[in-house]
């Protein structure tokens, strides 16, 4: 048998270390009781004979345990797909690519820079044809920003990167030829995954490796490639989460990477999915050595060191994961080896176009690999791009615009894909308000009518009376078209109140720890915000405890020193409050002394939910009772300083404590009149503090979000004017839902920059100007540029707002 050949090592790959009998037995415990960890896993790599057997068996297992639980006992997937190779040109240069091509070499085969529309759709047509359901869109990492031929190909078909050209394209693909689009351009920004979610059901980019010398060091596989960076790629990866992207990623082994390090790189992606619970498979593949390459002399990835590695992955990912193992990769006579170790899902296979990684490899036929399955005692069944998983959360992971496309083409009961579905274009609307209320929901969903509701909604329509606060509790329990017509009528209110624009600010967040103790940084951070055309800049966070309390004063005027028409928006109430007791002034004397020294407005943060037994179910993440947090603030207003007033919502508060809330915070400012805005802001468990995340690990629906956002623009009324939608919290596509529910605002873009970004909190989310626009354009409403106040701002000049680094 194959599984009983020695596994050659290479002069690439460091020798593996003979681990004793007894700790390979720890470790195949460990991998049986579900518990490895990542020194287990390190061990577990090294598995042969006998050890790999029961590794083997393990991983099976674990496999059946998992498809059991959802529903799918003996079914191993794959996706049925065509491969559109948008452009062979990229920016890196890794030592084992086939696939990119400089310039010349596309001139001297012929091949454009890149495909255009029409050879896109002509394979996305073929594809459809032959039952093809997915469209894997595969190119170059950022090719513009490394050859001039790419840049000048954008420029002359009007698309400011590579990522616009390819949302464009999706839309067409699903516009045109019904196949759903899987999204794989390499490294992206935040801002980039939230421009590409509403054309795509999933995406993928593979983590490879976390060994970092190999990026870092000349020689390495990845040296000369700046998109390799592993730290990097996981905050790609990280950031796919927050967008909440169904994603796929894994591992490439052979490349000169440790066992220590296969492990590594495995258990970040677990850490990664046990946070954001996004990642729809995990790939292993195994490197084949590709001619006209670095790599061409190596010797392939040895079978049974792919065969183990493949069982790590599955102990390690778990029962419920999915393990991919490309089925072209493995010669026929094998793909037995892969079922045995774990895996549940071929991955994308093509009876049309190549792997145009591995053009050497060509895929199985289609009857083959079911007749191989079969014999292996699993069933053959095709899945859509996003995983079943996924697809019974839509609401949560797929954006509404591509509902319809995908309610299209997959089997209502196991959400894997319709086999006999008609694989056909559809419209796509740029509106996801639009395309969820156009798109067929549940007939209970749809039609049932909750009477308190009813009535409530009945009431604000009539503009009579305020509502009682029961009625508010009903409002923000609306779902379906009640909820539609709550926000309707919430955007009604907000039309009426402040017209239709969409306002939003240019700024730039400051951590106020990490510019504390170097002045110079502070003032070149400041400086290159009014070079990028910001209006305000934000601080975050308190003087730490070490430094001076004085440094609460120097900062703000460091900041004017440099820029004194900057608005300076810093010091939320606890950080107040730290400044009264450190400063030894009261409340009234410190925020005088801050408004002195610079500070223009306050964030109303911290408010959290504004009832005491809530911020003590929360413990320590709530640093103030409500009475600190309201003596603070309208000692602010007192003062002449403005402030903004939120709420974190969606943990364990009820419907009646949000609604106390509001009525609170429209109580203080019916006495002061000193908030500019309101912004309500999700719950995120992965922001939270651990033991509140282990408390609650799931944060409000959308549902929630939308009703949350309408009942706070009908109480606020006449009182604070301006409803924000927290776009990093929310997403974007959601923020444009409440957008046409009540909200008008989209609040500040968030400027990086190039001195530091890591400087500023919530660094690399940051939207361009050009975002907002295509956002605002979406849903028919123009858009603002606003100072904090919300008087209005010039457009910035000079160097275009929010470029993004690579």
């Amino acid at each position: 048998m194959a599984q009983s050949l020695p596994s050659p090592v290479t002069a690439r790959i460091p020798p593996a270390i003979e681990h004793p009998a007894e700790r390979m037995r720890a470790a195949l415990d460990a991998a049986r009781a579900g518990s490895p960890t990542q020194a287990d896993a390190e061990v577990l790599f090294a598995a042969r004979g006998a050890d790999l057997d029961e590794l083997l068996e393990v991983a099976s297992r674990m496999r059946d345990e998992g498809l059991e639980r959802r529903g799918t006992p003996g079914v191993i997937t794959y996706s049925k797909k065509v491969f559109i190779p948008v452009t062979k040109l990229c920016r890196d240069r890794c030592h084992y690519c086939i696939f990119v091509e400089t310039p010349g070499g596309l001139a001297r085969n012929h091949e454009p820079t890149y495909l255009s529309r029409e050879e896109i759709l002509d394979i996305a047509r073929e594809g459809a044809a032959l039952g093809c359901k997915e469209a894997l869109f595969t190119l170059g990492d950022r090719p513009e920003d490394r050859w001039k031929q790419a840049r000048a190909w954008l420029d002359e078909h009007g698309y400011a990167s590579t990522i616009d050209y390819l949302r464009d394209m999706a839309q067409a693909v699903l516009e045109e030829t019904g196949l759903l689009p899987h999204m794989n351009p390499g490294v992206m920004s935040w801002a980039e995954l939230q421009t590409l979610r509403p054309v795509a059901p999933s995406m993928g980019m593979m983590l490879e490796t976390t060994a970092t010398r190999l990026w870092s060091e000349k020689g390495g596989v990845h040296y000369g490639s700046p998109d390799k960076d592993p730290a990097l790629r996981l905050r790609v990866i990280d950031d796919a989460g927050r967008s909440r992207v169904p994603f796929t990623t894994g591992v490439l082994l052979g490349i000169g990477e440790t066992d220590a390090e296969r492990a590594e790189a495995l258990f970040e992606i677990r850490r990664s999915h046990e946070t954001f619970g996004h990642v729809q498979e995990t790939i292993v593949q195994n490197f084949r050595a590709k001619p006209r390459t670095a790599m061409q002399n190596e010797a392939d990835l040895a079978l049974q060191e792919y065969i183990a590695a493949v069982a790590v992955a599955r102990v390690v990912m778990g029962p419920d994961a999915t393990i991919q193992a490309p089925p072209n990769l493995t010669d026929q006579q094998e793909l037995d080896l892969l079922v045995r170790a774990g895996i549940d899902d071929w991955g994308g296979v093509s009876p049309l176009t190549p792997d145009h990684v591995n053009p050497e490899r060509p895929w199985p036929h289609l009857d083959d690999l079911a007749t191989l399955t079969r014999s292996t005692g699993y069933e053959l069944r095709e899945r859509l791009t996003a995983h079943p998983q996924y697809l019974t959360e839509r609401d949560e992971w797929i954006d509404p615009r591509v509902w319809e496309h995908v309610d299209a083409l997959v089997d209502p009961e196991t959400h894997l894909a319709d086999e006999s579905a008609s694989v056909v274009g559809r419209p796509w609307s740029p509106s996801p308000a639009v395309a969820a209320r156009t798109t067929p929901r549940s007939h209970a969903a749809s039609t049932h009518v909750d009477p308190a509701v009813r009535d409530a909604l009945d009431a604000v329509a009539q503009a009579g009376p305020e509502l009682d606060d029961a009625g508010f509790v009903a409002l923000l329990s609306a779902r379906g078209e009640q909820l539609d017509e709550l926000s309707a009528l919430a955007d009604a209110r907000r039309r009426t109140a402040v017209g239709d624009a969409i306002s939003v600010v240019v700024n730039r967040n400051l951590d106020t720890g990490a510019v504390i103790r170097d002045p110079r940084l502070l003032e070149s951070l400041t400086a290159e915000a009014v070079e990028l055309g910001a209006s305000e800049v934000c601080l975050q966070g308190p003087v730490p405890a070490d430094a001076p309390a004085e440094s609460y004063l120097e900062i703000p005027r460091r900041i004017k020193a440099v820029a004194p028409d900057l608005h300076l928006h810093a010091f939320r109430p606890a950080e107040v409050l730290d400044a009264s007791r450190r400063l030894g002034l009261s409340l009234d004397e410190t925020v005088a002394a801050l408004r002195d020294a610079g500070v223009d407005t306050m964030p109303g943060t911290g408010a959290r939910i504004l009832d005491d037994d809530v911020r003590s179910l929360l413990g320590g993440g709530a640093e103030t009772t409500v009475e600190q947090w309201v003596a603070s603030i309208t000692a602010a207003h007192r003062a002449g300083v403005r402030t903004t007033s939120t709420m974190v919502f969606g943990h364990v508060e009820t419907l009646a404590q949000r609604v106390a809330h509001l009525r609170m915070l429209a109580s203080i400012q019916d006495r002061t009149g000193g908030f500019t805005e309101f912004i309500p802001m999700p719950y995120v468990p992965w922001e939270a503090l651990p033991a509140v995340a282990a408390r609650v690990p799931d944060g409000p629906s959308t549902d929630d979000e939308r009703a949350l956002h309408a009942v706070a623009r009908l109480m606020l009324a006449g009182r604070i004017d301006h409803v924000q939608a927290a776009w990093t919290k929310l997403g974007t596509a959601t923020a444009q839902r409440v957008l046409v529910g009540g909200a008008d605002d989209l609040g500040g873009v968030l400027l990086d920059g190039d001195v530091d970004p890591l400087a500023g909190a919530e660094a690399h989310r940051q939207l361009t100007l050009e975002h907002v626009s295509r956002l605002a354009a979406e849903l028919g409403r123009p858009v603002r540029l606003r100072r904090t106040d919300y008087s209005d701002a010039l457009a910035p000049t000079g160097r275009a707002v929010g470029t993004e680094a690579a």
